[in-house]
């Protein structure tokens, strides 16, 4: 068995915000969710994703996500997220880490996802290869403050622990 001396640890850290409009699917870690407003963005919008992608690539060192998919380029253009995670995935496994854990903030008044919770980690499971128990979502409102109060926008914070043997 294994101990904390044979181990390398690594955190990183990952943020999103996207307008939310009329015309747009609302899609939070692969999921859609059922709102009349959406999630404005070069690809899917979904920040859940961006913010965890952000995240794995930080702790490892890789860069963020602009740097590989940006915002320019057409041909991430209505891309799903699900893309930019398997990359990063792929990127931290070429240097040896994996995921340990996430934990993560969706940061929205509108609608209420506490019933969409369970199926988010489940996909976000499916993708990662890791056990649902060892993802963390969390659901917070604004109080009705600024944008995101108003419902004129929503953001996610990701923080993501890899391992990787020392």
């Amino acid at each position: 068995k294994k101990t904390s001396m044979n181990m390398e640890f690594r955190v990183g850290i990952g943020y999103d915000v996207h307008a939310l409009e009329n015309g747009y699917d609302l899609i939070i870690g692969g999921v859609n969710i059922d709102f009349s407003k959406g999630s404005k963005g070069h690809s899917d919008g979904d920040a859940l994703m961006h913010s965890i992608v952000d995240a794995i690539l930080g702790g490892a060192c890789l860069g963020d996500i602009g740097e590989y998919f940006p915002s320019q380029d057409k041909r991430w253009e209505n891309s799903s997220s699900d893309t930019f995670l398997k990359f990063a995935l792929k990127k931290v496994r070429k240097k040896g880490y994996k995921i340990n854990n996430i934990d993560s903030n969706i940061i929205i008044q509108r609608p209420k996802i506490a019933i969409y919770k369970s199926k988010i980690r489940k996909n976000l499971s499916k993708i990662i290869g890791i056990g649902e128990d060892r993802i963390s979502i969390k659901a917070k409102t604004e109080d009705y403050l600024g944008y995101i109060g108003s419902s004129s926008g929503w953001s996610c914070q990701s923080i993501v622990t890899l391992i990787k043997d020392a």
